[in-house]
């Protein structure tokens, strides 16, 4: 009888480990953006961090091929207004940035949010500070140096990591799922086009704009409700170093917020570096050409690799 019970086990077993190979391989298959990675780049696909069932909850982590040790993670979070795309948009676009960010032995970790059409401001934010709560607590499983991070995002996803990082020390409860504030050891941020102050977008007073979405109300008529959501209100001595690079004709986010979040950064005496891409639009493969690319990873390298 227990022979019987041992073999069934063993079975089971073996049923299991076949189903969490076919998971992964189906993970990996699905995957849009898993091609642009180095060969042989570890995929940790769909991974709920924030203990609940919802879709815009999951994240991916992309690590170098026989990763030993503790690595410097990369945060990115995507763009789209606030109100559409997941965590493989922006990648798409930004093949050569992640291939030279996995071969500098850095992890990168692609994070989801709500839209602001499912839940307005500050759930964006909350999520992404409950996905970091996740990669820092489970930091060894994933070969994660939780001291070295730095966070990269895009347009809206460029706000919400702006956002992040000059929050960080602000201690703001109202920006975590539990209202009890956790510090990060962030060491970075890639700002690439992100609005930095609500109230001065061009659009701040229409109803229909994606920041009026957002805050679920026009800027303009609650600018209390925008200084809270604006990463230039947590601006302070304190910050970490930020990368900001915008495109000279970017006709979506006027690169005169990626201005003048450099200069309160300046004026306070962060280091940051602006650069404004010649001709670049909004969005697309400009901002991931040789030089930036090299800027980028100059960058990371100097403040997660110092």
């Amino acid at each position: 009888m227990m022979k019987l019970i041992l073999k069934k086990l063993t079975n089971w077993g073996f049923c299991l480990l076949l189903l969490l190979q076919a998971n992964a391989l189906l993970s990996q298959a699905s995957n849009p953006v898993l091609k642009l990675f180095p060969a042989g780049t570890v995929l940790h696909a769909n991974i709920p961090f924030a203990q609940d069932t919802l879709k815009k909850h999951l994240l991916d982590i992309y690590l170098p091929a026989n990763t030993t040790g503790k690595l410097p993670l990369v945060v990115f979070i995507h763009g789209g207004g606030w109100l559409v795309n997941d965590k493989y948009a922006d990648m798409g676009y930004m093949g050569n940035t992640l291939t030279a960010m996995i071969n500098q032995g850095f992890a990168v970790a692609s994070i989801d949010y709500r839209w602001a059409s499912q839940a307005i401001f500050p759930a964006q934010i909350q999520d992404c500070n409950q996905a970091l709560i996740y990669l820092v607590e489970q930091a060894d499983k994933y070969h994660i140096d939780k001291n070295k991070i730095a966070i990269m995002g895009f347009s809206a996803g460029g706000h919400l990591a702006s956002l992040l990082g000059l929050a960080n020390n602000n201690q703001v409860g109202a920006f975590f799922m539990n209202g009890k504030a956790q510090k990060f050891n962030i060491k970075a941020v890639v700002d690439f086009y992100g609005p930095s102050d609500l109230t001065s977008l061009e659009s701040s007073d229409d109803p229909k704009a994606p920041e009026a979405i957002l805050l679920g109300a026009v800027p303009v008529n609650r600018p209390d409700l925008a200084k809270k959501a604006s990463p230039v209100s947590y601006v302070d001595r304190q910050d970490p170093p930020f990368l900001i690079i915008h495109g000279e004709k970017d006709k979506s986010v006027n690169n005169k917020q990626s201005k003048l979040l450099s200069g309160w950064l300046s004026t306070v005496g962060v280091k940051n570096e602006l650069i404004i891409v010649k001709d670049a639009p909004h969005f697309g493969r400009m901002y991931d050409t040789e030089d930036l690319k090299t800027k980028v990873l100059q960058f990371l390298v100097g403040t997660l690799k110092p």
